[in-house]
């Protein structure tokens, strides 16, 4: 079990490194002039001078990425307008538009998609299972055809068509506006209620099916039947053992599709005007703010691959007939 983990844990690690390498040669060694688009139309030689000197951009490229991995690990300088800047580890860069580190930036942008994601995945998580277990048991019935066929119907519609529908004639909801929760809990939820229906109940169908499917195989095993010939009621045989079964591939898909969430809240957060790492990742692209731009890609790189570890190492604590090797 041990090695098991170690072995999980160091190559989830190499993963993150070869990610940083490959996007950082994606955005700062491409054949345009990064230092040009940092810099922006009416750049002065001195400010792009010091964005170069700053950067490590005119420095071979094996150094500018040995200069970005240690701003990771031990944090860096940054000069901008004659300011000495320092940028705590870890420092995914400094952006020269706001004046200020990318991780500054980034750790202001976070809690936004936290919120939004993780009020969104427990509210498709408890629907989808619900509903997909309540239709597991009346399988072949006229309303599991009904729930079947609706949610089928709904996850065929692209998502920006149906939060653009939620917000633009869903007018009973709360405005959508960003409040800290430890500032005002009431408020931090009202305003993220129509960012979390839509994407909870839009990906709701899709758990309702996988729930579904689930369910059926796991109250068709042997340990299923044996428990009610032994006399155990329905109910619990249904929600007490083939549940917990059913829920072993659900749970898997819900972790990692959590952190593809993380990735693609840019429609959520642009739609209803929340200020999360999506929102931000798209401003820096209209702006050229390649330093933001690269942090944002890779915070969603980290947060998937960490889901990714959680997820295998918590496969054996849902379903004990899993042994690792």
């Amino acid at each position: 079990m041990l090695f098991y983990i170690l072995r999980r844990i160091a190559t989830a690690i190499s993963v993150i490194i070869v990610t940083i390498i490959a996007s950082f040669a994606l955005f700062f060694l491409a054949p345009t002039n990064p230092a040009n688009l940092i810099c922006g139309p009416h750049c002065t030689p001195q400010r792009l001078a010091d964005i170069k000197s700053s950067l490590g951009l005119n420095q071979p490229p094996v150094e500018q990425i040995a200069l970005y991995m240690k701003g990771i690990v031990a944090g860096r300088d940054y000069d901008n307008g004659g300011v000495r800047t320092h940028c705590s580890a870890p420092c995914l860069g400094y952006s020269y538009v706001f004046g200020q580190p990318v991780t500054k930036l980034l750790a202001q942008a976070l809690p936004v998609t936290l919120s939004i994601v993780i009020g969104g995945g427990v509210i498709y998580l408890v629907v989808g299972v619900i509903s997909g277990t309540i239709a597991a048991q009346i399988r072949g019935s006229t309303l599991d055809r009904l729930t079947v066929g609706t949610t089928l119907v709904v996850y065929s519609v692209p998502y920006f068509v149906v939060a653009l529908l939620v917000a633009l004639y869903l007018n009973f909801l709360p405005t959508s506006q960003w409040v800290p929760l430890d500032k005002n809990p009431l408020q931090w939820a009202a305003g993220l209620t129509a960012a979390w229906l839509t994407l909870g109940l839009t990906n709701a169908t899709a758990y309702t099916r996988y729930s579904r499917a689930s369910m059926i195989e796991s109250l068709n095993q042997d340990f299923v039947r044996t428990a009610r010939s032994k006399g155990i009621s329905r109910r619990r045989v249904v929600y007490r053992h083939g549940l917990r079964a059913a829920l072993t591939p659900v749970i898997t898909i819900f972790g990692v599709d959590l952190a593809f969430q993380f990735t693609n809240t840019i429609f959520t957060e642009t739609i209803f005007s929340l200020p999360g790492i999506g929102l931000q990742t798209l401003r820096a692209f209209n702006q050229e703010d390649l330093p933001v731009l690269l942090g944002g890609v890779l915070v969603g790189s980290v947060v998937l691959v960490l889901m990714n570890l959680i997820v295998d190492l918590l496969y054996t604590v849902l379903d004990p007939r899993v042994r690792l090797g």
